[in-house]
């Protein structure tokens, strides 16, 4: 696995940790989609048919940054 580094301090004390998601579907954690945010008539996000992928997140000890990166997609 490669070394991660904080981009803001040049930190390499990253803790892992999750964000929790709010609303429906969200199954608590966040998903990056693909394509600029568009609304549907509710005002939800448009999803369907777009690629999703999980998202880790890692924050900095020394200062407290979040580093987050999309999961590869599965072959």
């Amino acid at each position: 696995m490669r070394e991660l580094r904080c981009t803001y301090c040049a930190g390499t004390e990253l803790e892992p940790g999750f964000l929790e998601g709010r609303g429906q579907g969200s199954g608590g954690h966040v998903r990056w989609i693909e394509g600029a945010l568009e609304r549907g008539i509710f005002g939800a996000a448009k999803r369907i048919g777009r690629l999703r992928r999980a998202v880790d997140t890692y924050r900095c000890v020394r200062c407290g940054h979040l580093e987050m990166f999309a999961r590869p997609q599965r072959e």
